[in-house]
């Protein structure tokens, strides 16, 4: 046999493993991409693995949600998926969730106000990730790869959204303070208003405005970091600017101290 045909065996007897072995092709995916398993999310409140079973909660194990065996594919692109686009199957730009219903939103910038500097009026992609699941419209588990893994035909779940609302769909048929805790705080909605706008260029970036305090010198990637861990993206204010989902230390996954959260950027 040649040099072409045992390569192509070769190729033949390797892709036959990894479909007969799932997991060699899975073993990588342990906590954040970066931080890896000492990634303080894992068995916190966004660690969707084995969260009934840490909450002590027997009723609905495997039934509100899916349960995909590993931490970051709610959020992250699964290892065997890498070079993938989820943008090509309707998916956040490099998040493993599918774009929210943008057209339903109402932003802050629809209130007319005439002191912004920047008015936000879409989403970065590092917003429409925390809003696809805290805006109440899609399920929690709703991802664009699911790792290889993971057994669909053993999935009885019924992948209820974070809304408030009394229904089979959601999570406000149990957690409305009564039966359980009320989960209404943590749905934002698809009106944006009321919340910090997001999505916007940092006035302090590039307008001298004397009301913010000026950023950190730009990194490559003109992210910016305050000292105390407060968080620019590409220059913009975002979700995660103030919230740190791998930090659950502080209250609300802030990255500051509430009291003192807000004069990171403002002076007054």
């Amino acid at each position: 046999m040649g040099k072409l045909g045992i390569t192509i065996l070769l190729g033949a007897v390797t892709l036959c493993g990894l479909i007969s072995h799932p997991d060699a092709r899975a073993q990588a995916i342990v906590g954040d991409p970066v931080l890896g398993a000492g990634d303080p999310i894992l068995g916190s409140k966004h660690d969707f693995t084995g969260l009934n079973d840490r909450a002590g909660v027997a009723a609905m194990p495997g039934v509100a949600f899916s349960d995909y065996g590993y931490s970051c594919v709610y959020c992250h692109i699964p290892p065997e998926e890498a070079g993938a686009y989820p943008s090509d199957f309707g998916g956040i730009t490099d998040w493993n969730r599918f774009v929210p219903a943008l057209d339903t939103y109402e932003y802050y910038s629809d209130k007319g106000s005439q002191t912004l500097d920047t008015l936000p009026n879409k989403l970065n992609p590092v917003s429409m990730l925390c809003l696809s699941c805290h805006d109440g419209t899609m399920s929690v588990d709703m991802v664009v790869f699911k790792p290889v893994t993971f057994d669909p035909i053993t999935d009885n779940a019924m992948h209820m959204k974070i809304n408030p609302d009394d229904n089979i769909e959601n999570c406000g048929k149990c957690h409305n303070g009564v039966i359980a805790h009320d989960i209404t705080v943590k749905m934002i909605g698809t009106d944006l208003r009321n919340d910090h706008p997001i999505s916007m260029q940092y006035a302090g970036y590039s307008y001298a405005d004397p009301d913010f305090r000026p950023p950190p010198p730009t990194n490559i990637n003109r992210n910016q970091i305050f000292e105390n861990g407060v968080k620019l993206y590409n220059g913009n204010v975002e979700c995660m600017t103030c919230h740190n989902v791998h930090d659950p230390s502080n209250e609300l996954l802030l990255r500051a101290n509430a009291e003192v959260l807000c004069f990171t950027c403002h002076i007054k």
